[in-house]
Order: C-alpha cells, then structure tokens, then sequence
C-alpha cells in the first residue's frame, strides 16, 4: 500500500504537532508518524517535565487552535526571582513591567501530549500514524519515500524531521552533529505544596547547577534539579522520604509542607547542534536541530520557532507555485532560523558557564550584576521580553497571525 502527502512529519510532539497542524489548517496534506498511541485515553510516555510556554509560542498554540485543549494543564508565570545560592543579591521580573500578558506559562509534558492527541485526531488533513516505526528513508528526485515496517511506503516531496536529539531523520540524511556533556544530570518531577506559589517561577544558581521551581495548576510546582550525574543518580536511588528531605534543603519552606505528585526521573545535559538544519527534500525543527540546556527554559519555545517559520516557508512557497522541498524554500527557513538559535545556545551556555562554580570573584561578579540589573528598569525590560520570545524576526504564527 502506497499514499501520498505533501509533507511527512517524523515526530508528534508539542514542535511536529503545531507544524502539521499549521501545514494542514493552509490546505497541505500531512502526515505525522510517531511512535506513540494516538488514543487520548492512553497515557503517552511521561518524562516528568514541566515545560516553559512563552508568550509567542502560546500565540503559535492559539493561532493553530490547540490552546484551548492545552489550558487545563497550564498556570501562567506573572513573576519570575532569580537568586545566586544563598547571596542576599536577587533580581526580579514581573510581568507587568511590560504589559498585561504573563511571561508565558508552565506545562505539564504529560498535560501537553494528551491535547495534542486530541487535537491531532481532530485536524482535517492530517494523518496520523502511530504507534509506528520507519524502516527506511529514501530521498530521490522530487521525491522522498518512507516505508514503515509494517510494509507501508509513503510518499511526499518533503519529509521533516522533528523526532529529537536522536532523531533517525538526520541520520538518514547523514547530517553530523557537535555536542558538549554538561556533566550534568536534571532530575525533574512534580511536587505539592502547602501553600499557593502566586504563579512566581523561581531559579536558584547552587554550584552543581540551576534548580528551578515552575507554577503548575492548583498548589503544585515543576521541579527542574541540576546535580553531577553521580549524585544525581544517587539520589534516584533513595526512597521518597530520603529524596524529600534532599529537595526539602534545596526548595526551602516558603511553600509549606511538600509532598511528590507523581514519578521522578532523571535526564543528562548535553549542548547540541546539527551541522545542517537541511539537505534537499529534508528539514530538521527543534531538538533534532539543537538542543540547549533548560537553564532558561527556552528549548521547546524554539523549537516552536522552528516549526512556525518552516511552515510560513512552505506555504508561501506553495502559494507561489514552488518547490517546497527544493533548495530555495528550505534555505531560506534554515537562514531565518540558525542564527537566532546560535544566539539562544549562547546564551544558556554561558549562562551554565558562568553559575555553574563557585570561584570567589566570579561569584561576586555575578552577584554584582544580578544587583545592578534588578536597578536598571531598561535592561530588566529587555531580559522580559527575551523571556517572552517578544525579540528577533517572528513568524507569523508566533504573531497570532494565521498563514
């Protein structure tokens, strides 16, 4: 059995899910191949985390009509305090500094995969194949065809990969990657809490790495815990009352009692950056791209970025009766998005860099800087809108404009 698309996605997460939609609601055929059960009633595979929405991404979620599934599951981030250890020096964000709309909002991953499987179910135009595995890739002239190992071959003149850091994709296409180990391990997992956290994200700066304390709805936060791998996994090791009390002196008690709601898991770090974001016929969208460390919690909202400008790429290339898996469309959408997401993997690396120690004057230094800028309302303004993902050359959907 043979079928053609327009555009194959590998990939149905929160990035391959808003591009197939996006592609499909401007009259493409899509289809998603993902390895996960379609069926809202099934759990999708749970990673624990707890994923920063910024406001442009929220914007590209309304835009493609999968915010409303998404909202149950989100508490919106209106301050955000920034601490260095246990140093007096602090900065604050509210984000009223800027306007009436939140620095963006905090997902449950699981929350997140189940609207986008209803959502996905629902879209018109759009196929999606799953739980299903690809048993080969072929690009040819004009064309690309995957067959899947249930026999299946499928057809289209671009296919995208959007299926991660060990995205099979990319590797069929032969495109190398640069990576750098953070010697870092992030255990993620979800607590409740005594009293309510005013929708405040916190970030404390310790010496092995950022910890992250993000709202959730009801009394609930998403925990974000950096540790050297061998404490890290000497923590996951211990029972829930042992790796309370380890959370306990890290989280503090401003909240109140805390108590887990749910698994905790645990994930390396690791800085990573495709060579090529294209080849013909082929295009690569968040992780399977770059990956950062989630110090800033921007790794999805780029993505996002990705999938919202590949697709404004293709459809203007569709419209004007090009080829949308040739060189002109696909570089075009790689030139737009490289160098915005150089800056980001910049940033969050220098950022691990600069906090992840605990040398005497670079301390202070930092101290220093997180003092001065909590007293320069320009700067502080700018920091906010970078949060927002308000900065640099936004694709339409991230606009809340429709393609």
């Amino acid at each position: 059995m043979s079928r053609a698309f327009d555009v194959i996605i590998v990939g149905g997460g929160p990035v391959g899910g808003v591009l197939g939609l996006a592609l499909a609601q401007a009259d493409l055929q899509v289809a998603i191949i993902d390895h996960e059960n379609p069926q809202a009633e099934v759990v999708p595979s749970f990673d624990g985390r707890a994923l920063s929405v910024a406001l442009t991404a929220q914007r590209a979620m309304v835009t493609v009509d999968l915010w409303p599934n998404v909202a149950p599951h989100a508490a919106a981030i209106e301050r955000i305090r920034v601490a260095d250890g246990k140093s007096p020096a602090t900065l604050h964000y509210h984000h009223e500094e800027i306007g009436e709309d939140p620095f963006g909002w905090v997902v449950e991953s699981e929350g997140l995969r189940r609207a986008l499987a209803i959502r996905l179910g629902d879209q018109k135009n759009l196929t999606r194949l799953a739980p299903m595995r690809i048993a080969q890739i072929e690009r040819g002239d004009g064309v690309v065809t995957v067959t899947l190992k249930d026999g299946e071959v499928l057809t289209a003149p671009l296919i995208v990969g959007a299926d991660g850091r060990r995205s099979m994709v990319r590797d069929s296409a032969g495109i190398a990657v640069k990576t750098r180990d953070y010697d870092q391990m992030a255990i993620v997992c979800t607590v409740a809490h005594e009293k309510p956290h005013a929708n405040i994200a916190h970030e404390l700066f310790l010496p092995a790495g950022p910890f992250a304390i993000l709202p959730l709805p009801r009394n609930r936060s998403g925990i974000v815990w950096t540790e050297k791998p061998h404490i890290a996994a000497a923590i996951m090791k211990e029972g829930d009352a042992v790796f309370l009390d380890e959370l306990r002196s890290r989280f503090g008690q401003f909240l109140g009692a805390l108590t887990l709601d749910g698994p905790r898991y645990a994930h390396p770090l690791a800085f990573q950056l495709a060579d090529a974001y294209w080849v013909p016929r082929l295009a690569l969208v968040g992780d399977a791209a770059h990956a950062m460390h989630p110090v800033a919690g921007q790794g999805m909202n780029m993505g996002l970025r990705d999938a919202s400008a590949l697709a404004e790429r293709v459809v203007e290339s569709r419209r004007l009766g090009l080829d949308i898996g040739g060189a002109q469309t696909l570089e075009g959408y790689a030139r737009w998005r490289r160098f915005d997401n150089l800056l980001m993997l910049g940033m969050t690396d220098g950022l691990v860099r600069l906090f992840s120690n605990e040398i005497k004057p670079l301390k202070l230094a930092r101290d220093l800087g997180l003092a001065a800028v909590n007293r320069m309302p320009a700067a502080k303004r700018l920091f906010t809108r970078h949060a927002m993902g308000l900065e640099g050359d936004l694709p339409r959907l991230m606009r809340g404009e429709a393609l």
